[in-house]
C-alpha cells in the first residue's frame, strides 16, 4: 500500500550541506548518541585540518594487496588525520548558549584516535538542547572555531507524543551516490526525525579497499565515511543509536574467536574496542532499550558479542544473542507498558533470506533460536511488537507464515549497493523492492488513537510503501 507522505515536523535541515568553517578542527564532525529523557552522549574528535583530504591515493573498490603502511594512512584521499589538543562541550536550552553549562576540558591524543565522548546528565525531558563542540590545541592554544549542534531529549514515558525516527544500514563507501555523501542523509534531514538508528555494516573493513588489517586502516574507514559534508551536517542535528554487525567489527559472518588470516593482525577484540571508540555508546552492554514517550520503546539487540560459531550444528545450544541477552529482552519487553514495542536487529529474524546464508535467525544456521524468538513474540506480544532489521540489501515487509510476526527490512543505503535478494516470496512478502533507501517510522495519535506507520522510502525520500497499525486499545 502506498500512501501520501506523513511529514515529520518542521523542516529544520538545509537541503545543501554546509561547508566546514576553515577555523574548525573537526573534519569528522560530531555524533550525538544514546539520547534518553535525561541524558545524551556527545562524541568529538580533534583533527589536524578543518576538512578531509581532497587529494592523495584513492583506495576504493575491491580489496587489493598490498595495503598501505600505517604511516601512509594520513595521506590517503578522504583521510582526516587527528591532532593532539583539548576538547569540551558547552550546552544549554538557549540557541545562543546564554548561561550554558560547560564540561571540563579534556586532553585527547593518538591513543584514542583523538576522540572523547562526553556523557551529559540531568537533562530535561522533551527539551531541545543546543551545544558548541569546542576544540583547542595543546595547552589551550590556539582556540578553534566550535562546531554547533542541537538535539531533543525523549519525552517522559507517561506522555503521549508524536515520535518520528529513521533507520538505515549497509553504507559501502564505494557505493556512495553523491560526492558529498549518501543521498539518504539529505533525504532523512528534510524529514526532521527525532533520531536515527544505524543498524550495522556502517563501514566495510574486510571487503572494501584498503582492507582494514591494522587499527590505523580501520580508523581510516570511519574517517572517510564520516568526513562527507552531508554526513557531518546531518549528525550535528540528529541523535543516532548505533548497532554493529560483521563488516564494521572484523569480517563477513564473524563470531568471537574467529581469526581470518586475510585480516591479520586485526582481531575480533580490536574490532569490539574500535566500534565503541568510533561511536557514542557508553560503557554498558551493547544491547539496550530506550523509551520515547507513552507510545514507543525500542530494543537494540546485539548479534556478534556472544554468538556461537556459525559452523556449529544447529540446535537448542546454538545462539546469536546468548542466554543473558535473551532473558533481558523477554523481561524488559514484558515489563514495558509502551503501546508499540520495536525489536531492532542488525540481522533478519523473519526473512526469508538466501539459501547460502547461515549466520542469521532467518535461515538454517540458527533456525532453532529463530523459531524460539518468533514464537515467543507471537505468544506474549501478538499485536504491538514488530521487528526492524538491517543487513539485507533489499527492502521488504514480511509476515512469518507460522506466527504472524512482522519484520521490516531497511535496505541498502544506495541503489548502487542494493542486490542479493532471492526474489519476491508471496508466502512471506507484503512488499519487496530491490533498491536502496531507508525506513521512516511515525508514531502518532490522530484522533486520540495510537498508530504506528512504517514507511519504506527511496534514496530521495519518496514513500514507496507504507504499512499502518492501529492500537487495539
Amino acid at each position: 500500500m502506498i500512501a501520501a507522505p506523513i511529514l515529520a515536523g518542521s523542516l529544520l535541515f538545509s537541503a545543501v550541506a554546509v561547508p566546514q568553517d576553515p577555523g574548525t578542527r573537526q573534519a569528522t564532525g560530531v555524533k550525538i548518541g544514546e539520547v534518553s529523557a535525561t541524558s545524551a552522549i556527545i562524541w568529538m574528535r580533534l583533527t589536524k585540518h578543518s576538512s578531509r583530504n581532497a587529494e592523495g591515493p584513492d583506495r576504493v573498490g575491491q580489496p587489493v594487496e598490498p595495503v598501505p603502511e600505517d604511516a601512509e594512512v594520513p595521506g590517503l584521499r578522504h583521510a582526516c588525520p587527528g591532532a593532539p589538543g583539548r576538547v569540551r562541550v558547552r550546552y544549554g536550552t538557549d540557541p545562543g548558549l546564554e548561561g550554558a553549562l560547560a564540561t571540563d576540558w579534556v586532553e585527547v591524543d593518538a591513543s584514542t584516535d583523538f576522540i572523547h565522548q562526553f556523557a551529559l546528565g540531568g537533562l530535561r525531558p522533551a527539551t531541545e538542547y543546543h551545544f558548541a563542540a569546542e576544540t583547542a590545541g595543546p595547552d589551550g592554544a590556539p582556540e578553534h572555531t566550535p562546531l554547533l549542534g542541537r538535539f531533543r531529549t525523549a519525552p517522559p514515558p507517561d506522555e503521549p507524543a508524536r515520535v518520528v525516527f529513521a533507520m538505515n544500514t549497509c553504507q559501502m563507501y564505494k557505493d556512495v551516490d553523491h560526492p558529498d555523501g549518501f543521498e539518504i542523509y539529505e533525504a532523512i534531514g528534510r524529514l526532521s526525525p527525532d533520531f536515527l538508528v544505524t543498524a550495522g555494516d556502517i563501514v566495510y573493513y574486510d571487503n572494501e579497499d584498503p582492507r582494514a588489517r591494522t587499527i590505523p586502516l580501520a580508523r581510516y574507514h570511519w574517517q572517510r565515511m564520516y568526513g562527507f559534508p552531508r554526513h557531518i551536517e546531518l549528525l550535528r542535528h540528529l541523535p543516532v543509536y548505533f548497532t554493529k554487525d560483521d563488516h564494521d567489527l572484523l569480517s563477513d559472518d564473524c563470531w568471537p574467536g574467529l581469526d581470518p588470516p586475510f585480516m591479520r593482525p586485526m582481531t575480533f577484540a580490536d574490532g569490539l574496542r574500535l566500534f565503541r571508540e568510533q561511536v557514542p555508546m557508553g560503557d554498558g552492554p551493547s544491547y539496550r532499550t530506550f523509551r520515547w514517550g507513552k507510545d514507543l520503546q525500542i530494543w537494540l539487540v546485539e548479534g556478534r558479542d556472544d554468538r556461537s560459531p556459525n559452523t556449529l550444528p544447529d540446535g537448542p545450544g546454538k545462539t546469536i544473542w546468548g542466554a543473558e541477552q535473551k532473558a533481558w529482552l523477554r523481561r524488559t519487553m514484558q515489563e514495558s507498558d509502551a503501546t508499540w514495542k520495536l525489536l531492532i536487529s542488525p540481522t533478519p529474524i523473519v526473512g526469508p533470506d538466501r539459501e547460502n546464508k547461515r549466520d542469521n535467525h532467518a535461515n538454517t544456521g540458527f533456525a532453532h533460536e529463530g523459531r524460539e524468538i518468533r514464537r515467543w513474540l507471537a505468544e506474549h506480544l501478538p499485536e504491538n511488537a514488530f521487528i526492524l532489521c538491517g543487513d539485507r540489501h533489499w527492502q521488504y515487509h514480511s509476515v512469518d507464515p507460522e506466527t504472524g510476526v512482522q519484520e521490516f527490512s531497511v535496505g541498502a543505503a544506495s541503489d548502487e549497493h542494493a542486490g542479493g535478494s532471492p526474489g519476491l516470496d508471496p508466502e512471506y512478502h507484503r512488499f519487496h523492492r530491490l533498491a536502496g533507501g531507508f525506513l521512516l517510522v511515525v508514531v502518532d495519535r490522530p484522533g486520540g488513537s495510537p498508530t504506528i506507520a512504517f514507511q519504506h522510502r527511496d534514496v530521495d525520500g519518496a514513500i514507496v510503501y507504507e504499512s499502518v497499525a492501529r492500537s487495539p486499545e
